[in-house]
């Protein structure tokens, strides 16, 4: 005999014809239907029956882990292609008068200089206000005989390539950061979405867009790993409340945002400190929290200078 036991769209057949009642109550098990069956061959049954059930849903488990898995990478996508056209790449540049004394020269109106470093930034407002670290302009901001330059390379608003001499509007070497402003006439650019740091929790992800190396456009992903942390300013005092992450910042990262899963701006990418020993080096990544940002920008672009530094 056989027993079918039908649910969620399949049949299972399942042989009964090993089951003999004893002799002593064969008259009377006889005459029961089959769903008298004594309790442990219920037992049995009813666990094949789960099994298959359980079995039968791991296809569809799979696919659902797929289609997520599909469904973040897509919106990690979007996060940078919303984001990218609104950070910049700085050249800290330097007129030179022999060429043959550096290996990387360029023309810059009509006249040749060499690259002192690479940073990143992006753009604050519709002004054309570009915030960035105080390190990446240094040279420029400490310049005395008028030969540092700076060229800002940014997207406008129709992703068209544009280079734009950057001019320091303000500094503020205690929290690291600087104010550039690029003539931006006739042209639209797109502004940051600006976020909190206040918020954060260890664990949640994060994203820095910058160009590490010179790479322009370039995204590296993690977590917050650390809150609260303190650094050291360029002045050589104390940044307080820095953001740790485990998002790769590399050199020319330097004054990039850090975001978070929304695509606003919750930090500006400012430091590696490595440490080297055994023949392995790892790096421990800080970023500026976007409220010092938010407290310092307005009176770098009004006063250029700190609030602190007025009085």
């Amino acid at each position: 005999m056989v027993m079918e036991v039908l649910g969620c769209g399949h049949s299972i057949s399942i042989p009964l014809s090993s089951y003999k009642p004893s002799s002593s109550s064969s008259s009377s098990s006889s005459s029961l239907p089959s769903h008298h069956l004594p309790a442990t061959r219920r037992i049995i049954i009813f666990s094949a029956v789960a099994s298959y059930l359980q079995l039968s849903q791991i296809p569809s488990a799979i696919a659902q882990q797929l289609e997520e898995s599909q469904q973040e990478e897509d919106r990690v996508v979007r996060l940078f292609q919303e984001t990218s056209p609104s950070v910049v790449f700085i050249k800290d540049l330097e007129i030179i008068n022999n060429p043959k004394t550096s290996d990387e020269v360029v023309m810059v109106d009509d006249e040749k200089a060499k690259v002192e470093g690479t940073g990143s930034g992006f753009i604050w407002d519709k002004f054309g206000h570009i915030v960035t670290n105080y390190h990446v302009v240094e040279k420029l901001a400490t310049d005395q005989l008028g030969r540092q330059i700076c060229k800002v390379f940014l997207v406008d608003k129709y992703g068209n390539s544009l280079s734009r001499d950057g001019k320091i509007v303000g500094v503020d070497p205690s929290s690291d950061l600087a104010v550039l402003k690029v003539d931006i006439e006739g042209i639209e650019v797109k502004p940051v979405d600006i976020g909190s740091a206040r918020k954060l929790n260890v664990g949640q992800s994060c994203y820095a867009i910058g160009n590490p190396y010179g790479y322009e456009n370039t995204l590296t992903t993690g977590v917050v790993s650390g809150l609260g942390r303190e650094i050291p300013s360029p002045n050589g005092g104390a940044i307080r409340g820095a953001i740790q992450t485990d998002a790769a910042i590399n050199s020319g990262n330097s004054g990039g945002p850090l975001l978070d899963s929304h695509g606003h701006v919750i930090g500006v990418n400012t430091a590696t400190f490595t440490r080297k020993g055994s023949g392995m080096s790892s790096g421990v990544n800080f970023a500026i929290p976007i409220d010092t940002v938010v407290q310092t920008v307005p009176y770098l672009i009004v006063y250029g200078t700190a609030y602190r530094d007025r009085f």
